[in-house]
């Protein structure tokens, strides 16, 4: 038997959790994510239920081929033909599980089996005896455990464990169970089976009422020693106890859970990503350990206490997870400090105190408008704040008049106020647009390239206001502009402008940054 403290990790993620509608995995899918599962050091893995398909006997199969560490594990009913469905799809591992069950409980019994005590008491003995002829690693579960009369339960465990079992997995199969009943369940289960020393002793948590997890823990205090559960808590109805709220449970409270597990626990960002990946099931953006938002802090008060110490709201690191970094999610509720913060993480480390106090202004009226601030707007909002002269934001349309249409070349003349000096010229080009940045380019002569050009519709109809979004890059920089007309050729050409002015700031913020006197910086915003 393992050491007290070792807590086995049986993830059923590509059995239990593809039973969730819309969840179907490929073949290719299922080898990928067993490969992430083998090298996180998952104990055991339920690779599927060989008899339900040919699909899911041929991805147990080369699961089984394929995993260096795990041990691979097939599900089969108390059946001779699940069983040996079980057996010809993982006897090519060099060493398989082979997990049966039947349902004990009254409700199940009657509805669904429609068998009495002695018949199901019958069925344990021969698809135990039967299993054990092809692995000495056999899982016995009793289907709605937590719905069970104990004293049935205790002769079913009794007798599965007699016949070969050598782990035995109590499930609150549909959810029903709380933390203090199902430990008390655990508890009396070792005090009332004589035999209970010669197994392990599993938990199979459902969510339907939001306790998955949270009943698995409790039986670890009671004796439980191995836990099924899923990548991101994925199976039937509201799903299973989360494979990395568990581990990361156990592992950032172990004062209260003196336990180990074998898990990489690096690898649980990736493994989140590759199975919400295949299944198409998105991971909610607040979910624990493995959302979005798990390791991101708005609040402004947070974010102060996170930049002063990242132990004030975080009881986990998020590299520990496979989380490259903390994120300071910037919005209406983040402050003056995580806003000159993020500043520093954007290339703007030396900016003075008087641009931080303007665009922080900014950012804050913006903010209350937009759901989602990205990196470019608060870029926006400094490079704005920059505008000193008209030595920057020097370049701006005074005119433009475009021809196009057919058997004529394509022409635009337009009319540029070029710092201070008034240009003018006429190009033709590949279109009316192609015609309006050759303008550009000639009478602000440059080098940049055009990685994006897109226009999209305010509103509806013919006089719909067009907002066009340009995209240049230089060297290492990037700047996008925009800008909104019912002229869509108008747009373009402010859009482009917007953007070249931004590289302009860019290419000059340096030396800006040393060279301006703080009040005469603060005086010109």
């Amino acid at each position: 038997m393992p050491d007290k403290d070792r807590i086995f990790i049986f993830d059923t993620t590509m059995r239990d959790g593809e039973q969730s509608p819309g969840a179907s995995m490929s073949v290719e899918e299922k080898i990928q994510i067993s490969r992430v599962f083998d090298e996180m050091g998952i104990d055991i893995i339920e690779a599927g239920f060989p008899i339900s398909s040919p699909g899911d006997f041929e991805a147990v199969s080369a699961i089984s081929k394929s995993l260096k560490n795990s041990i691979p594990c097939g599900l089969a009913r108390a059946t001779k033909k699940d069983i040996d469905a079980c057996h010809e799809s993982l006897k090519f591992a060099k060493r398989f599980r082979i997990h049966t069950f039947i349902s004990t409980s009254p409700v199940h019994m009657k509805h669904k089996l429609n068998m009495t005590d002695e018949q199901v008491l019958e069925a344990i003995k021969e698809s135990v005896t039967y299993a054990k002829k092809f692995t000495d690693d056999v899982e016995w579960s009793c289907e709605d455990g937590t719905r069970t009369n104990l004293e049935f339960m205790y002769k079913t465990i009794e007798l599965a464990i007699k016949c070969g079992a050598t782990t035995i997995n109590i499930p609150d199969t549909v959810g029903y169970s709380i933390p203090e009943e199902f430990a008390k369940t655990i508890t009396s289960i070792k005090n009332n089976v004589p035999n209970i020393d010669k197994a392990i002793i599993s938990a199979h948590c459902h969510n339907d009422l939001g306790l998955a997890v949270a009943n698995a823990l409790s039986g670890l205090s009671a004796g439980v020693r191995q836990i099924e559960c899923t990548i991101n808590g994925i199976g039937e109805r509201a799903g299973n106890a989360a494979l990395e709220e568990i581990v990361m449970a156990i592992k950032t409270r172990d004062d209260l859970l003196p336990y180990e597990t074998g898990i990489k626990t690096e690898l649980i960002s990736k493994a989140s990503k590759i199975v919400s990946n295949a299944t198409g099931f998105p991971v909610q953006f607040n979910k624990a350990i493995v959302g979005k938002n798990a390791f991101a802090h708005e609040s402004g008060i947070h974010q102060d206490g996170m930049l002063k110490n990242r132990e004030t709201y975080e009881i986990m690191t998020p590299e520990s997870v496979g989380v490259k970094k903390t994120s300071l999610v910037m919005g209406k509720h983040s402050g003056r400090h995580a806003f000159k913060d993020k500043l520093s993480d954007l290339g703007y480390a030396d900016v003075t105190d008087d641009v931080v106090q303007a665009a922080f202004g900014k950012f804050k009226i913006l903010a209350d408008k937009k759901k989602h601030i990205y990196d470019e707007d608060i870029v926006a909002l400094v490079d704005d704040s920059l505008i000193i002269d008209n030595k920057i934001n020097a370049i701006n349309l005074k005119s433009l008049k475009v021809f196009a249409g057919t058997g004529e070349p394509q022409r635009a003349d337009m009319t540029l106020d070029v710092f201070g000096e008034v240009k003018n010229t006429s190009q033709t080009g590949d279109g009316p647009v192609d015609a309006i940045f050759k303008c550009i380019k000639e009478l602000y002569p440059h080098d940049v390239k055009l990685s994006l050009y897109q226009v999209h519709a305010v509103t509806e109809g013919t006089d719909a206001q067009a907002t066009v979004s340009v995209k240049i890059e230089e060297n290492d920089r990037t700047t996008v502009g925009q800008s909104a007309d019912t002229d869509t050729l108008v747009a373009s050409a402010n859009a482009y402008l917007n953007a070249l002015n931004k590289m302009l700031i860019k290419r000059e913020k340096k030396s800006l940054y040393k060279n301006i006197e703080p009040k005469k910086l603060k005086e010109s915003i």
